[in-house]
């Protein structure tokens, strides 16, 4: 019996049925369409599905989606500003860090994260944020570069 989910995603109120054991990851996709989110392991391993709720970060493929009941969920769908790209957006264009693009929108994510906790991180602490997040096709400097770059702009520096 499908559940009925009244929640908040990328700042609009949201309504979607699911089944009780159906992930957020699939809710995501299959019911609301927002298909940035990826499954790459489906088991918590990789990121790819990265989201935030409530302001913490998850893999969406760890949750239920009757779980988002009532939550503020952010996903990669909501960084930009229309047709303005978020920094972190930008910036992985700029340094060519993606390749295929799975996992780049848990990557984002992540780096969001932790830009809103931590906006002047270390090199060590950013390897370190993104650390749930892999990629089987970049190498991670030209990724923890762009965090750097954006990081810098999102400052004013």
């Amino acid at each position: 019996m499908a559940l009925l989910v009244s929640t908040t995603i990328n700042g609009d109120h949201v309504e979607f049925a699911c089944e009780p054991d159906e992930t957020l990851l699939d809710a995501l996709r299959n019911r609301v369409g927002l298909t940035g989110v990826k499954e790459g392991c489906g088991t918590g391993d990789c990121g790819a599905c990265s989201v935030q709720i409530d302001g913490r970060l998850v893999c969406s493929c760890l949750v239920l989606g009757a779980e988002a009941e009532g939550r503020e969920i952010e996903t990669v769908e909501g960084m930009a500003d229309g047709a303005t790209l978020h920094p972190l957006q930008q910036k992985f264009l700029e340094h060519a860090a993606l390749q295929c693009g799975v996992c780049t929108p848990g990557f984002l994510i992540a780096a969001k994260a932790l830009l809103e906790k931590n906006p002047d991180p270390s090199e060590e602490e950013i390897r370190f944020g993104l650390a749930g997040n892999l990629c089987r096709c970049t190498g991670y400097d030209k990724i923890v570069r762009a965090v750097q770059d954006a990081a810098k702009e999102m400052r004013g520096a």
